[in-house]
């Protein structure tokens, strides 16, 4: 039985997304339907047929972000080079489940947690990846993560269990320069459970949940998501990033993994927590 990892989670099983897709979308009710494992932090994830994919929201509270997604998503996807999920259309709400929910296009690979890619090559594909994403017209977009400083009280009380390096690197990434730079899209999220992998190489970007434009530090901090401290240092050097903004990523890191080690479980998500504490671990021992 799966662990849930929310205390409002939405009951969603095989049952529930037969019916939505036969009541909804019935040229498709007669497509395999498969659920696709493991199910992300804010979306139950099915496959139906070869092409498509369901996102169904996991809390009533996350209905209405999809529609943002589906709004530029297609804007986005002829400008990165990578693959990314492009809406296909949208469900709505029906007896037993409240939320609007996603069809969307199928991009076949296997999660980065699960599937390993070589680490110089992903720094490289992923320093691209964002620097296109930031290219992208920013005018009407959402705003992405609150400033480093709005979250102080609630990370540094979770990050002072976690030793006086921690406390000083999130100290050192306060300390600097806000970005007073254009806004710039970011995707939020960028930690190896949404990459896509194939033949060894990073071929898409998935979870568009925490995208938005802002600092580009909130992409930034994938540099630690790469598991090795020369990788990181390839990343920054292919995407050029200054000072002020890693130190400020490097914040972000340790704000992300404090966050997932404290509201996450092995029970209910050991790949986001055996991921966050190889980002703390790996920021921690890095400048």
């Amino acid at each position: 039985m799966t662990v849930p990892m929310h205390a409002d989670e939405l009951a969603i099983d095989d049952v529930l997304v037969r019916r939505l897709v036969r009541e909804q979308f019935p040229e498709w009710a007669g497509l395999p339907l498969a659920r696709v494992e493991p199910w992300g932090t804010v979306h139950a994830l099915y496959r139906l047929g070869d092409e498509l994919a369901l996102r169904l929201p996991r809390r009533a509270q996350w209905s209405d972000a999809d529609h943002l997604v589906a709004r530029w998503l297609p804007v986005f996807a002829p400008a990165v080079p990578l693959a990314i999920p492009v809406p296909v259309a949208q469900g709505g709400p029906s007896d037993g489940y409240p939320c609007h929910w996603t069809v969307c296009s199928w991009i076949d690979g296997e999660d980065g947690v699960r599937a390993s890619c070589e680490p110089l090559a992903a720094a490289r594909g992923l320093a691209a990846f964002v620097a296109a994403l930031q290219r992208v017209d920013a005018a009407g977009g959402p705003t992405a993560r609150d400033r480093l400083a709005a979250r102080d009280d609630d990370v540094r009380a979770t990050i002072a269990q976690m030793g006086s390096r921690a406390v000083e690197v999130w100290e050192e990434a306060l300390a600097v320069p806000e970005w007073d730079g254009p806004p710039v899209w970011s995707h939020g999220d960028l930690d190896a459970r949404n990459w896509l992998v194939r033949d060894g190489r990073i071929v898409g970007i998935v979870d568009w949940d925490s995208f938005g434009v802002g600092d580009p530090a909130a992409d930034v901090m994938v540099a630690w998501k790469l598991h090795s401290a020369e990788a990181a240092t390839v990343f920054r050097e292919t995407l050029g990033v200054d000072d002020a903004t890693w130190a400020r990523a490097r914040g972000w890191t340790v704000s992300q993994a404090a966050m997932a080690l404290t509201y996450y479980t092995r029970e209910n998500n050991a790949a986001l927590v055996g991921e966050a504490e190889r980002w703390l671990e790996l920021v921690l021992e890095t400048g």
